[in-house]
């Protein structure tokens, strides 16, 4: 098992809000690798692969981060990035990554931008066996892969993602958002702070975002509950800490987002950590 946020050859801190003509990330070659773990709060700075990248967080949750937005995985996601797609992660949690990767030839079928996937239980014993230190009959586990392949291709699931502005007057004001998830302030409350109106922030998350400030503000706290309920903090202090009043409200999002209940979701990575 190889310790992702230990390679020196990989941690090259990149900012995203470097000017574009900024050097290419560099590639990084995982090729040998099947397994690796990365501890709570590791980083792994921005790069990109030759082939495309499946990495199932088996235990743990993992942020992929690109100029488009971020992406959340926890253990029972996965995430795709396409081959020279410029992307960043972190972990929280102790993490334990599985990556498969994908060659271009057979990416065809696969989303052309990063995506996240929810992980069947087929997708999850195949992603088991196939980065498993195990011997295989001939062709056996390129017809597994195949699988796999061909699994995704019926299960696109964007989960918790949340899209990256371009406008300065946005990145600002998402920017103190991100500092305090839990903040109460409205749209016209932040105006003044970034130089904008607040009509002109709601018009700006619809036109770049694609979502109403609502729904973005939403998805950031979800984001970071799925932290705190990995930590170990109950349902009703994490509604607190991610700025919901009320515990119910916070169940009722994060289901509709999740999938399930944030105490179903402790429950099973409790479970998947034994």
């Amino acid at each position: 098992m190889v310790e992702l946020g230990g390679r020196a050859d990989v941690i090259l801190v990149v900012s995203r809000a470097m000017p574009e003509s900024r050097q290419t990330p560099p590639e990084v070659d995982f090729a040998p690798m099947k397994l690796g773990r990365m501890g709570h709060g590791a980083r792994l700075a921005e790069h990109r692969h030759r082939q495309g990248q499946l990495l199932y967080p088996s235990a743990g949750v993992l942020a992929t981060t690109t100029e488009l937005g971020t992406w959340v995985a926890p253990a029972d996601r996965l995430t795709w990035t396409p081959p020279g797609f410029a992307h960043s992660h972190r972990s929280y949690g102790e993490t334990e990554v599985r990556v498969l990767e994908v060659p271009r030839e057979l990416c065809g079928s696969l989303p052309e931008r990063p995506t996240i996937f929810t992980v069947t239980p087929l997708l999850r014993e195949a992603l088991v066996v196939l980065t498993a230190d195990r011997p295989f009959q001939p062709g056996a586990w390129g017809r597994l892969r195949q699988v796999v392949l061909d699994e995704l291709t019926e299960n696109s699931d964007q989960f918790v993602y949340l899209p990256e502005p371009r406008d300065d007057r946005l990145r600002a004001a998402t920017g103190l958002l991100h500092a305090d998830p839990a903040s109460a302030a409205t749209l016209a409350e932040l105006g003044p702070e970034v130089g904008a109106s607040e009509r002109t922030l709601s018009r700006l998350f619809h036109a770049e975002l694609g979502m109403s400030f609502h729904r973005w503000r939403t998805l950031l706290r979800i984001q970071h509950a799925l932290v705190h309920l990995l930590d170990g903090h109950p349902v009703t202090s994490t509604a607190m800490l991610c700025g919901w009043s009320n515990p119910t409200s916070f169940i009722e999002a994060f289901t509709a987002i999740v999938g399930q209940t944030p105490g179903r979701y402790q429950s099973d990575l409790r479970r998947a950590a034994r």
